[in-house]
């Protein structure tokens, strides 16, 4: 059976060139990037070559690049590391929306559960952040807003210029889950008023468990982690060698070749929801999300009067991969807090797939997936 994975928004197949990287540390000699001699000096280069690379694709100084374990820890740094250093500052309250990913509103809580003030702020029906309603929420105490930049379930594109103009100018830190839209959307971290951007490699075709975490030069941060000295004393432990060598790689094929990708990948995604409209017809299928501010790569449709765990098992049965939401609660099938967020009906949310798309995919395989979810629709009808 032919496999067709529409999943990229959960984790993205590895660029050959990512293994061929990882690899390369692999096979060396594995030195220390902290010690002294030849061989850390190497690993050293490493590192180095890495965070030079993907420092100059999203416009910052490489001092600014700490390297992570992924999305989760560069939030969790972010969040807790700069509360906690605005806090000595006398500053407590911090401001997110209910349509942010797990790891910044669960960090948020246990912040909230540390004494800071928390504002949770709503989205609309489309999944956008107001900046007025950022701009009123924000106080003299405000220590820190975190919007992210590309919602993971929707696809919908935050407001962050507008939003950060308005943290900026109250003196309070802000920061950006990124995770989503690096690859997606250019990035141009010295004209963005953001101190902090969170990143992922398996996102972009590089390997699970390795991240990174822009931290504007100036910007107080306390580790999570204490330890050796290494990321600037940001984030200490040896750094990931190779881990870090696949992300460059994966970064300069999918980051640096966005702007060739987007209209295919836009072709796929408006393609896709086409065939859908077509297959169950024009009014049983609804995009959740806004309809221009959008990432090229994933869409998230309703089908009304199929739930989402019988619309999956099908696509499941026909090798189709695609998801209820974000990777962290798919498994589970969770009801998505961002669809509720938006306050969208039961029937729609109950009802919602989100399909992703990126590397490997074409529009040959894409019209042969919508044969296959045609036939399963025909059955799935028959037997309603």
């Amino acid at each position: 059976m032919v496999r067709i994975y529409y999943d990229h928004a959960a984790s993205s197949p590895m660029h050959p060139d990512a293994a061929a990287a990882m690899m390369d540390v692999y096979a060396g000699a594995g030195g220390n990037a902290s010690s002294t001699h030849g061989f850390g000096r190497e690993a050293r280069a490493v590192l180095n070559r890495a965070r030079d690379a993907i420092s100059a694709g999203i416009g910052c100084a490489p001092a600014e690049l700490v390297f992570t374990s992924g999305g989760t820890e560069s939030d969790n740094l972010a969040l807790i590391g700069a509360a906690r250093a605005a806090r000595k500052r006398g500053k407590s309250h911090i401001i997110t929306n209910a349509a942010e990913h797990h790891a910044v509103l669960h960090a948020c809580e246990f912040l909230q559960r540390e004494g800071f003030v928390l504002t949770v702020l709503p989205v609309d029906g489309q999944g956008l952040v107001a900046a007025a309603d950022v701009e009123r929420a924000m106080t003299d105490d405000t220590a820190l807003v975190s919007v992210m930049y590309v919602n993971n379930e929707t696809g919908t594109i935050q407001p962050i210029e507008d939003i950060g103009a308005i943290v900026r100018s109250r003196g309070a830190v802000f920061h950006v889950d990124a995770v989503q839209a690096l690859g997606a959307l250019p990035i141009e971290l010295r004209e963005l008023p953001v101190d902090l951007m969170s990143f992922s490699a398996h996102k972009i075709n590089g390997p699970q468990g390795v991240g990174a975490l822009y931290v504007r030069k100036g910007t107080q941060l306390e580790p999570l982690l204490h330890g050796g000295s290494q990321e600037r004393k940001r984030r200490p432990g040896t750094e990931n060698a190779a881990g870090i060598a696949g992300f460059a790689a994966a970064f300069e094929r999918c980051v640096n070749s966005a702007a060739e990708r987007k209209p295919f990948l836009d072709k796929l995604r408006y393609t896709w929801i086409e065939r859908m409209k077509t297959i169950a017809g024009e009014e049983r299928v609804v995009v959740n999300g806004h309809p221009g501010l959008h990432a090229p790569h994933i869409v998230n449709l309703s089908f009304l009067g199929i739930g989402s765990e019988t619309m999956l098992m099908n696509l499941d049965l026909a090798g189709i991969a695609a998801s209820s939401g974000s990777a962290c609660t798919a498994g589970a099938l969770e009801p998505s807090h961002v669809l509720q967020a938006m306050g969208i009906s039961q029937e729609r949310r109950d009802s919602a797939v989100r399909f992703s798309f990126g590397l490997g995919n074409t529009m040959e395989e894409l019209e042969l997936a919508a044969k296959k979810v045609e036939t399963f629709m025909s059955r799935v009808r028959t037997n309603a």
